[in-house]
This record gives structure tokens, sequence and C-alpha cells, in this order.
């Protein structure tokens, strides 16, 4: 088969915030694709807000550069194990792959999920081993650890002899030795031409492609992205879309797009080998094989990993609906979210018994979250379940749940407290290690359920110094009940108006979500109760008015300033009977039940209950 030597396709992978998005930003500058006299802020590939703010890549994006009379063309994907289903897909058009591994962190949970399906894609490795320049940065030990890695995952005699290279993608350079001195990024991009195979071009075959990827434009409607592996595409060519299972369709090519520095330009003509981006294809979806006529033949689909946490997304039925936001009815949801799993193919979306809520199904909180913020920013008002595991049940009986691998690094003095912690969430120690530079890692299999509201508990124990990531493992025994949130809440007995008065008189009661002047209603969390009990205040009542005034009575009112949830800490912490309330402006927590008296109707009913089977 020919070979088209003029191209090269590379993904780029890691774990995150090893610096994959700042390699791509190097690349881009060093190679011209970024004008001198282009304003262009850093990680150009982050362009997604979410992915800005949060400083992670979610979606995979494309670019290339030209280097030496050679086109790259170049994605780089999330690192983050919730967005896994983006990597698997993208591997597909690429022929190598660049693995970063930061060199003081070495390779992490995710390093091990992206190189395991790197491997199996059959992919020319090229490990970069980046941020040398990191204060007790060990690059040469580094890549010891990468050497087992590859071991440990099976790796071919052939995928052992991997090359690499020493980075400062901050800095800008590469060097083949960590003692060399520092010029460019140059022997990285030789390094890329001479070892990453150029595509497999049989170009007078029928023509055949994979849609890894899904656009949209107000102007051309649907784009489908994804690489030829056989045969040429003109604009205006009849083509079918096959997929296994389903009934072939025809359509007609619009435009035919090669992907050109940050952007795409319009071509005349697209060959195997090239990633291109269609229109015209408007019902095809992620998985599609695109071919001619005369050979509608379906490549091997994409295999993506399934889901392991599910919510409800539900209509905003609380006092407030309507207030804020601009889609807030089950018909604009259902839409919204049907929309969602069509480019998003690691998510899942189920009807239920309600017309008015949905199952959604991805691969972690973040997943999720990122989907509810999303919709957020975009108008939409709806209310959502705390997330729960998706647990599976073998023929024999046994039931089987998710179980993760978690990496913690943590201070020496908080390590007792993190195993304790980590104990009670019925996970097992696999490994203790003292990282240079006075951190301990703590590697556990824990199960999906007890990482569940563990970040921020996390975060707090450590006193914000610990770094925790996790990624998938297996499906495994279920390890028993994992204990939920120690204490009660505060819920808002009326609706009305918080005053400052009330709540400095409930002060010593727990900790208070919201202020005063706030908007509240009857069964609206605001706040966590000091006890385990849920309590119910009033946090509307104003001071009686009198004649008498003591003295210092009317001084100052002492009220500790509330405790402002995020959208993933009010994920963490609602439990089962419990919503969060999502709007354009506002994140609310509230029971499920608003009516008191309803609410604990409900609650004996379900104690009877459980007695009587227990």
């Amino acid at each position: 088969m020919n070979k088209r030597n003029e191209i090269r396709n590379i993904a780029i992978i890691a774990h995150v915030d090893h610096g994959k998005t700042t390699l791509v930003d190097c690349i881009l500058k060093q190679t011209g694709t970024q004008r001198e006299s282009q304003q262009v802020t850093t990680r150009v590939m982050d362009s997604n807000p979410q992915e800005r703010e949060r400083g992670i890549t979610i979606f995979a994006k494309n670019a290339s550069y030209t280097y030496n009379n050679h086109k790259v063309n170049i994605v780089d994907t999330p690192g983050h194990a919730d967005f896994g289903g983006e990597v698997e897909r993208i591997l597909k058009m690429a022929d190598g792959a660049l693995l970063l591994v930061d060199a003081f962190e070495g390779p992490m949970p995710q390093t091990k999920f992206v190189l395991r399906r790197a491997l199996e894609a059959g992919l020319k490795i090229l490990v970069v081993i980046n941020k040398i320049d990191r204060p007790n940065s060990r690059p040469m030990t580094v890549l010891d650890e990468v050497l087992d890695l590859f071991i440990q995952l099976g790796a071919t005699e052939e995928q052992l002899e991997f090359p690499y290279i020493f980075a400062s993608a901050k800095n800008g350079y590469c060097v083949l030795d960590p003692k060399d001195e520092p010029k460019d990024i140059t022997p990285l991009l030789d390094m890329i031409l001479a070892t990453v195979p150029p595509p497999d071009a049989d170009i007078d075959a029928p023509f055949q492609m994979l849609v890894n990827s899904l656009d949209y434009s107000d102007y051309l409607g649907k784009i489908a992205i994804g690489r030829i592996f056989k045969g040429k595409v003109k604009p205006s060519d009849q083509v079918i879309a096959v997929a296994q299972n389903q009934e072939p369709k025809k359509y007609k090519v619009g435009k035919v797009f090669l992907f050109d520095r940050l952007g795409k330009t319009e071509a005349t003509e697209a060959s195997a080998g090239d990633i291109v981006a269609l229109t015209g294809l408007e019902h095809v979806l992620i998985g599609h094989t695109i071919t001619s006529l005369e050979t509608p033949i379906a490549l091997e689909p994409i295999e993506i990993t399934e889901p392991t946490i599910s919510m409800r997304f539900s209509v905003n039925d609380s006092p407030f609906a309507g207030k804020e936001g601009k889609f807030v009815t089950s018909r604009n949801l259902r839409e919204r979210l049907f929309k969602e799993v069509i480019t998003n193919v690691a998510m899942q979306v189920k009807e239920t018994e309600s017309a008015d809520t949905f199952e959604v199904s991805g691969r972690g909180e973040l997943h999720l979250s990122v989907l509810i913020e999303t919709m957020r920013r975009e108008g939409y008002k709806l209310a959502v379940s705390r997330p729960e595991v998706i647990l599976k049940r073998e023929a024999s009986g046994h039931l089987l749940e998710p179980i993760e691998t978690a990496t913690l690094d943590v201070p020496p003095e908080f390590v007792g407290i993190i195993i304790e912690k980590m104990g009670k969430r019925k996970a097992d120690m696999l490994d203790m290690i003292q990282l240079e530079g006075g951190m301990t890692r703590l590697i556990f299999d824990v199960p999906t359920r007890g990482m569940l509201g563990f970040s921020s508990e996390f975060t707090i124990d450590t006193k914000g110094e610990g770094i925790l990531t996790h990624v998938f493992k297996e499906h495994s025994a279920y390890r028993g009940e994992v204990p939920s949130r120690s204490n009660g809440v505060l819920i808002s007995a009326e609706k009305g108006e918080s005053v400052a008065y009330s709540l400095s008189q409930l002060n010593e009661r727990g900790v208070f979500f919201v202020g005063a002047g706030e908007a509240v209603y009857e069964g609206m969390i605001v706040g966590e109760n000091s006890r385990q009990s849920d309590l119910v205040v009033n946090i509307c009542k104003t001071k009686k008015l009198s004649n008498m005034r003591a003295s210092g009575s009317d001084d100052a009112l002492r009220i500790t300033p509330p405790r402002r949830l995020s959208l993933e800490q009010a994920l963490e912490y609602i439990e089962e009977d419990e919503l969060v309330e999502v709007t354009p402006k506002s994140i609310r927590l509230r029971k499920k039940i608003l009516d008191e008296t309803i609410r604990n109707r409900e609650s004996k009913r379900k104690k009877t209950l459980e007695t009587n089977v227990g």
C-alpha cells in the first residue's frame, strides 16, 4: 500500500496538567502557525470558556502545522479521565502519539489509561518527559518509570524501543539529553518526522472515511470530522453513511475542509491520509463510516468505555421556577440532552417514568457537571439529583461495582487522616511512595462510590496542598455500604427573604449557605446543621419592635459569612432525598419534597418499609 510521505497524523496524550496544550502552543508558535502580528493567548487549543477557567482540556481539538515541507495534523486530547471518550475515538485518526509525562510526578493513573489505548491502537509512541525545568524534577528516573509502565501494559519488543525526548514546553525547548544546551523545539519536530509513520494511502480505492468527531455551524449545519482511510472525496460527491445494525443512508457531500493551522480551509479534493471535515451529512453520527456508493462497507466501530455514574435531570418545580432562565420546559430539556449525546459519545440519556425527568449517565462527576454548567450558561433551568454509581449484576447474581485507582499526593502530616478516610470509603491501599520534595504518594483501589463527595473533603483535610486523581480500573465485587454525609442540613421553614437578625440568632446551629437579604423558599436547604439530623429553621423572621431599647442590644449583629458551594461541591454534598437547583444566575440546594409534613410522613413510611424488609 502506498504512503503519503508528506503527511503525519499525531495525537498528544497525557495525564491531566502534564502540559499537552502548552506543548501544542509551543509547536504552533515556533512553526509559524501563529503569525507574529496575531495576538494569541496561551493555551490556544483550549477555546471553550470552561476549559480556560478550569485549566483543563475537555474537547479534542484539531490543528496542523507545516515543517520541512511536511504537513503534520495534530490533535490535542483531554487528560482528565472523565473525558476518556474523547481520547478513545481521536486515537483512531492518528498514526502516532506524543505521550507527555511530568518530569516530577511521573506516570499517573490517566497516563496508564491513555497509553494502554494508544498501544492497543498500534500507534507509534514518542515519549516526551516534560517540565524538566520544574524544581525537584527527576527526568531520568521518570523515563525508567515510563519504561516499566510499557512493560506492565504488555508492550511488544518493538513498542518498548520507543524514542524519547526531554522538554520544557513552558519555556519552549526540547533536548535529547537533560544536560544539553536548550535552544528551541526543533529536536521534537525532527523526531516526529523521523519516527511517526506516514499514513497508508490507497488513493485509487473506493472512498472510505470514519467519523470520529462532529462540529456544528449555524451556516453549514452539521460537520463530520474524520480521517480518510481510502480513496478521495470532492464536493458534490454521492456517498453512503454505513453503521452496524442501521440502514445505510445516501448523502451528497457539501463542502470539503482540510485543517490548516488553527482553522479550516475549503478544498476541492481530499485524499486518503487526510483528516477532513465534510458538510451536507445531516444525520451522520460518530462511529459511522462514509463510503462511495459502490462499496458501502463499514469500518470497525469506535469502542467507548461504558459510563460509571448516572444522575437525574428534571424540570425545575421549585417556587422560583420560571424566574431565571430561558429554557425551562421538559421539551427544552429533552431536546438539549438528546442533542448532547450526538457529539458526546461517552454520555447516555434515557427517558424515565416521568416525562419531566431524564436519566443521564457519564464517566464521572466532572463529565456531568461540565454538561450542567454548559446548559446553565446557555440559559437552561433544571434540577439535578445526587450522582449515583451504576452497578452491574452477574449471571450468578453477584453485584459488581466500578472500582477506580486513586493517586493522592499529600504532605506527610496529613497521611494518617487520609489513610483513615480512605479506609472508611472501602479503599485498599496498593502503595505508599515518598516523593522528592517531601510529598507522600498514596495509591488506592477504591469504589467509585467512595470517591463521590471526597474531592472537597480532601482539599479541606490537606489544607489545599494535596493533589487527587483517579481513573476507572474495572468492575469488581460490591464492597458494602460507604458512609455518607455525617451532618444534617438546615431547611427553610417558609418562603421569603433571609433576615440578618434570624441568621445571627441561629448562628450556633451550623454553617449557612445563604447571606442576609437572599430569597429562600420552604424546603430549600440554607445551611449545614452542626448535628446529624436535619433541622427546619425560620431565617425570614424579623425582630419584634418595642419602645424599650437595652444598651448594646442593637449593636452590629454577629453573622458568620456564608459558605458558598460551587456546582461540583453542591453535587458532591447532596443526599438521596435532595436536589441541586441550577439556573443561569443561581445554584441552590433543596429537598425533593418541599413540604415538611409530607416529607416527615414519607420518611416514616420508608423507615417502616426498611424495617419490614429487614
